[in-house]
């Protein structure tokens, strides 16, 4: 049986992303009291990680564009594109749940501004880390795209 790898699925992450915000609304609701402050740097933590996968992407699509794929010395090994498209899916995944997490943590504080200074001060953080696992989600599906390998020529050219 051959498994061929596929896509990652925009529907999966958005699932993951609201299912992540419901939970993390739900222990937002119950236990906020407990919670640290929430600072913009908690929140930014992902961007790094977001601008290296798209620097990854650039370097890998340069290339595959110059046919460059293949062993050898300053060349893309199949393997190494193999090891950047796994890092993508799972890239991808990580940002859309940590995307859910801030939206449901946002979901409950942003409504409490008025009334808990707290919650005021935690909201740009949320708003930070919420962008930043979108940018994340975006930066993977982006190296992800980059990897793909380059259409076979087709056979007419050949036969004329």
């Amino acid at each position: 049986m051959r498994h061929q790898l596929k896509p990652t699925r925009i529907l999966d992450l958005v699932a993951n992303l609201l299912i992540a915000a419901v939970v993390a609304w739900a222990a937002t609701r119950v236990a906020y009291a407990n919670f640290p402050t929430i600072s913009i740097f908690a929140g930014a933590s992902l961007f790094p990680v977001a601008v290296i996968e798209a620097v990854l992407a650039l370097m890998i699509r340069a290339k595959v564009n110059d046919d460059e794929i293949g062993a050898g010395r300053d060349r893309l090994h199949p393997i190494t594109a193999a090891r950047a498209v796994a890092l993508a899916k799972a890239s991808a995944h990580v940002g859309a749940i940590a995307a859910g997490v801030w939206l449901g943590f946002l979901c409950w504080v942003f409504p409490q501004r008025g009334t808990l200074r707290v919650a005021a001060a935690d909201s740009p953080g949320a708003i930070v880390g919420f962008l930043a696992g979108l940018a994340l989600v975006a930066a993977a599906l982006w190296l992800e795209y980059c990897c793909r390998a380059p259409d076979d020529p087709t056979d007419d050219a050949a036969t004329t």
